[in-house]
C-alpha cells in the first residue's frame, strides 16, 4: 500500500514564516513532502536568468538550514510540473497539495490551469491560498483597498514547525529529477543580494532602524538610493518576506521612530505593490499585448542597432548607459532609473516595449511579473489612462547625479573628465579633448539620437492617440477593470 502524504508546493513564497499553506498542511497531520520545482520551460523563458535561480537556490538553502533539526527538507526537483507529479503518484497516495496562489507569467498561468485539470482527474485536492493582498477572480476594484488593509492587518500565519513529521522522499524520484547538473552552473555573485529569509530580515531591520533616514531625499538618486532605499524588492518578489510582514513591521517602526516622513513615504510605496500585481492577476495579457489596443499601430519598425546599443549601455547618454551597465552587474537600480530606461527605449528610440521588457526582466533580480509588465506598459505610454512620461536623460543626470559619481563608477571611460563633461560629453571642446586625453566618439560613443527631436515626435504621436476616441473607449474599459468602481 502506498504511503499517504500531502504536498506543500513552494513557488514565490520561499519562507517559513507567515506561510498559511504550510501551516494548514502541518495541522492536517499527514507526512508532508515539501517541494520546489525548477521547471526547464520557466528557466529558459525569455524573461528568466540564472541570477533568479541563484536567488531561489540560496533561499531554499536557508530554509533547509532551519528544517534540518526536524529531519525534513524542502526538496528541489528539476523537471516539468505534470511529469514530476505523475512520478510522485507512482510511489505515494497524495491526498492534498497546498500552495499559495501565483500571479506569474502567462507560462505559469497556463501551467496552473493544466495542473488543476490533472489533479482533479486524479481526485487530488489542490488548496491554493491567497498570496499577499491579491484577490483572485476580482472583477473591479470596489472596496479593494479596504480588503487589502484588512488582509495585511491579520496576525501572521506562522506554521508550528515542531509538529513536522520526518519525511524522506523516495530515492528514485530524487535521482530522476535531480537539479544538481543545473545548480552546478550557478556561481555565487557578491555584487548581487543574497537570497534567504535571514538575509531578508537583516535587510528589513537595517532599513527600518537606520537606512530609511534620507529615503525621501535620495529615492531618485541612482547611487544614494542603493543605501537609502529599502532594498527589499527581491525578498518580496521571491517570497522571503510577505507583504504582511513588511507592512506590520513598518507600522511598528513608524510608531517609535522620529523619521516618520521617510517611513510613511516607504509605506505608501509598499501599498502600490499589490495594486500593480492585481492588474496582472485580473488581466494576464499585460505580459504580451498593449493593454490599450489604440496603441497597436505604432512602433512597428524594429531597429536592432538601437536595441543593441541600449542593451549594451552604449547609447551615448551617460546616465542611460551607467544604469544599464549597473543593473546587468548588480541586478538593481532604483525605480526612477528603471522608468528612464523604459522611456528611452520606447519614446526616444521608438521601439516596441516587449523585447525590452523581457531583457530587463532578466536583469532585475527582483523580477516580479505583476509589477514589471504593468509598469513597463505604463512607462511606455500604452495604457491610455496614465500620464505620458518622457524622461530627459540629461536632465535626470543633472538632477540626480550632479557630481557624476554614479556615472563615473559605471562608465570608467568618462572617469577622467570633470563632472560637467562626464554628464554631457558632447559639450567637450577640441582643446579639452587634448587636455583630458579624451576623444569624443572614440573613447565614448556619440549620442545615438537627439532627445530633443525624439521627444517632440513621441509626444505628438502619443498624445494624439490618447485624445482619440478609440483610446478613450479602451481607457474606460481599463478603468472599469483596474480602478475602483
Amino acid at each position: 500500500m502506498k504511503e499517504q502524504i500531502n504536498i506543500v508546493w513552494f513557488k514565490r513564497d520561499l519562507r517559513l514564516e507567515d506561510h498559511l499553506p504550510l501551516k494548514v498542511a502541518i495541522e492536517d497531520e499527514l507526512p508532508i513532502l515539501m517541494i520546489y520545482i525548477l521547471e526547464p520551460s520557466l528557466i529558459f523563458a525569455p524573461y528568466s536568468d540564472l541570477r533568479h535561480w541563484r536567488f531561489v537556490i540560496e533561499s531554499i538553502a536557508n530554509i533547509n538550514s532551519k528544517l534540518k533539526k526536524f529531519s525534513i527538507k524542502l526538496y528541489i526537483l528539476y523537471g516539468e510540473v505534470l511529469t514530476i507529479f505523475e512520478r510522485i503518484l507512482q510511489y505515494y497516495d497524495v491526498k492534498k497539495i497546498y500552495s499559495h496562489q501565483e500571479t506569474g507569467t502567462w507560462l505559469t498561468y497556463q501551467r496552473d490551469i493544466e495542473t488543476k485539470k490533472y489533479l482533479k482527474s486524479k481526485g487530488i485536492i489542490w488548496k491554493e491560498f491567497q498570496n499577499n493582498a491579491i484577490i483572485r477572480g476580482l472583477k473591479n476594484r470596489e472596496n479593494w483597498n479596504e480588503k487589502r488593509i484588512e488582509f495585511l492587518s491579520k496576525p501572521l500565519e506562522n506554521p508550528h514547525l515542531e509538529r513536522l513529521k520526518p519525511f524522506q522522499l523516495n530515492s528514485d524520484i530524487v535521482y530522476y529529477f535531480s537539479p544538481d547538473n543545473f545548480i552546478s552552473q550557478i556561481n555565487f555573485n557578491h555584487q548581487m543580494q543574497k537570497g534567504g529569509e535571514d538575509e531578508a530580515k537583516k535587510t528589513l531591520s537595517s532599513f527600518l532602524n537606520q537606512r530609511h533616514k534620507g529615503y525621501l531625499k535620495n529615492i531618485s538618486r541612482p547611487e544614494e538610493s542603493r543605501f537609502h532605499c529599502s532594498r527589499l524588492s527581491p525578498y518580496i518578489a521571491w517570497g522571503n518576506l510577505s507583504i504582511r510582514q513588511v507592512e506590520q513591521q513598518t507600522l511598528k517602526a513608524i510608531e517609535k521612530n522620529s523619521s516618520k516622513k521617510d517611513l510613511m513615504a516607504f509605506q505608501s510605496r509598499v501599498a502600490w505593490h499589490c495594486h500593480f500585481i492585481q492588474k496582472l492577476e485580473t488581466e494576464p495579457e499585460y505580459e504580451f499585448k498593449n493593454v490599450n489596443s489604440a496603441y497597436d499601430k505604432i512602433r512597428l519598425d524594429w531597429n536592432e542597432k538601437y536595441f543593441l546599443s541600449w542593451k549594451e549601455g552604449l547609447t551615448g547618454y551617460p546616465l542611460i548607459d551607467a544604469c544599464m551597465r549597473c543593473v546587468k552587474e548588480t541586478g538593481y537600480i532604483n525605480f526612477r532609473m528603471r522608468a528612464m530606461l523604459v522611456s528611452f527605449l520606447t519614446h526616444h528610440l521608438w521601439l516596441d516595449w516587449k523585447q525590452g521588457a523581457n531583457f530587463l526582466a532578466k536583469q532585475f533580480l527582483d523580477f516580479e511579473p505583476g509589477i514589471h509588465f504593468p509598469q513597463f506598459q505604463m512607462q511606455a505610454g500604452t495604457t491610455g489612462i496614465n500620464t505620458i512620461r518622457i524622461y530627459n536623460p540629461t536632465k535626470q543626470a543633472l538632477d540626480n547625479d550632479q557630481n557624476a559619481i554614479f556615472i563615473k563608477k559605471w562608465i570608467p571611460e568618462l572617469s577622467k573628465l570633470p563632472a560637467q563633461l562626464a554628464l554631457q560629453p558632447w559639450l567637450i571642446t577640441p582643446v579639452e579633448e587634448i587636455d583630458f586625453n579624451f576623444s569624443y566618439g572614440k573613447d565614448y560613443p556619440v549620442r545615438i539620437v537627439d532627445t530633443e527631436e525624439t521627444y517632440k515626435k513621441a509626444s505628438k504621436i502619443l498624445w494624439d492617440i490618447k485624445k482619440s476616441q478609440d483610446s478613450k473607449l479602451e481607457a474606460e474599459k481599463i478603468l472599469a477593470r483596474h480602478v475602483k468602481a
